[in-house]
Order: structure tokens, then sequence, then C-alpha cells
């Protein structure tokens, strides 16, 4: 199996029924395909990993790659793993902060840190709460 950590930058901003739209989809596509991942989201910035087959993972993430809707499509890591880390999930989400959001600063990070806090991997863990605490704070 294989899990992408990538970051992206959206094109245009997204309202929530949109940004619901694409997670509907892409729980679809992904468990269809058995990829598992967590998404945040946070102003326009992406922060995803992907876990699974390595043809299904490749694919997904070739497939965001082209998605219009997308630009500086970043991999951060590619790694071979042996165990899902977010095996429950067909894709887990959670939106970091934008403008108008009524929860505090301190409840993303406190969120995201529940969430990755049974992940293994320490350099993963951490991509997930630095991204939660920028997003945050702006």
């Amino acid at each position: 199996m294989q899990r992408i950590l990538y970051i992206s930058t959206a094109r245009s901003d997204f309202d929530t029924a949109a940004l619901d739209g694409i997670l509907r989809a892409s729980r679809r596509n992904n468990a269809a395909a058995g990829v598992t991942g967590l998404l945040l989201f946070g102003g326009r910035r992406f922060l995803q990993a992907l876990e699974g087959p390595e043809p299904a993972v490749a694919g997904v993430f070739d497939r965001i790659a082209r998605d219009p809707r997308h630009f500086a499509v970043v991999k951060l890591s590619r790694k071979t793993i042996e165990t899902r880390m977010f095996g429950e999930w067909a894709m887990g989400y959670r939106p970091a902060r934008t403008p108008g959001d009524s929860f505090e600063t301190d409840d993303l990070r406190t969120i995201v840190e529940r969430l990755v806090e049974p992940i293994d991997d320490v350099t993963l863990r951490a991509e997930f709460t630095s991204f939660a605490a920028l997003h945050a704070a702006a």
C-alpha cells in the first residue's frame, strides 16, 4: 500500500455547498477505488493524505493534479505503508478556518489534534497539526 500527502491551492473560493459536493464525490470515488484519507481545507489551501493500493492512490492523485479547480499541487511525500492510518474513512474531512467561521482558533487545533492523535507517523501528524494551526490563525 501507499500513502501520498499533498498540498494544493484552489483557483477560486469555495462555499460550503461546493465543498460538500466535492467531499461527497471524493468519498464515493475513493471508496470505490479502495482509497482512504484525511482532507483539511483552509482558505484556498487543501492538505490531503491519500492511502490504499498503489495504483489506486496514484490514480486519485493524478486526477486531483489534473483537476482545473486546483493549481500548485505539490506532493509532500509518497511512502510505502503496511497499515492505513485512515482505514475507517472513505475520506475524513475537516475545514480549517475560513472567513466568518464561528469556532475559536484553539477549537480547530484541538479537533485536528484529536483526529490525528492515533497516527503513528510523527511527520504526518505534524503536517496536519501545523496546517490547522496556520489556517486557524489566519
